[in-house]
């Protein structure tokens, strides 16, 4: 008998979580984490995990143009097409 009820308890347990997650799924509106004005700011070289982000980027720019090759390293551009 007390095997049956903990099976019960746990059944009840794992119903009340999946209807917990499919709660989630309902139809609210994703609003993003940043605003677009507030993105130029994570933009910024200062924002980088390199601890002389301005001066590796520089460093980063002068290799490209020593080696003669240029891009595939995921530096970011305008879109214009003036790296």
């Amino acid at each position: 008998m007390k095997i049956r009820t903990e099976l019960n308890l746990l059944k009840a347990l794992v119903l009340v979580v999946l209807l917990g997650a499919l709660g989630g799924c309902g139809s609210m509106e994703l609003k993003p984490w940043v605003s677009p004005y507030e993105r130029n700011n994570l933009a910024d070289p200062i924002m980088s995990f390199n601890r002389a982000p301005v001066s590796g980027a520089y460093m980063h720019h002068v290799h490209q143009a020593r080696e003669g090759a240029r891009g595939a390293e995921g530096g970011g551009g305008g879109g214009c097409g003036c790296n």
